[in-house]
């Protein structure tokens, strides 16, 4: 009697991989919709912020911009509105929740005394919680 020790094909053991291919398709996709949506969430008003060293602080989900350009007018958002009604866009921007951050972008060519009045303006609306915009800066000044 005769004993074969030849191993067959079906003995080998199996190997044991993970396929990340899907897991990069996935992945690459997520990319693609970040990668659209990102510029979808911000403010198409172009104004010339001036830049600030402080550390950034967090935003909302859903902050509300007022926006003082060079040629002295105003944006609530994306809306353009006259100075005199400022109070009501942003009653209809924050569903008349006086208590929320207002950020106000006013263009570095303005005076201080100018980007005052308007932050005046937004307290007598009703506004006390105004934050100023400014471009991030790496070096100190």
């Amino acid at each position: 009697m005769a004993i074969s020790f030849a191993k067959r094909d079906d003995d080998y053991a199996e190997a044991h991989e993970i396929n990340v291919t899907p897991f990069i398709d996935v992945m690459l996709v997520l990319l693609i919709i970040f990668m659209v949506a990102a510029p979808l969430a911000t403010v198409d008003i172009s104004v010339n912020l001036p830049s600030s060293t402080s550390e950034q602080q967090p935003r909302p989900d859903k902050p509300v911009f007022v926006t003082f350009k060079a040629d002295h007018s105003f944006a609530v958002g994306d809306d353009v509105v006259a100075r005199a009604d400022i109070g009501a866009a942003l009653d209809a921007a924050t569903g008349a929740d006086r208590q929320q951050r207002v950020f106000l972008r006013a263009d570095q060519s303005l005076s201080y005394g100018e980007v005052m009045q308007v932050m005046n303006l937004l307290r007598d609306a009703g506004y006390q919680k105004v934050a100023l915009v400014a471009l991030e800066s790496r070096s100190s000044p």
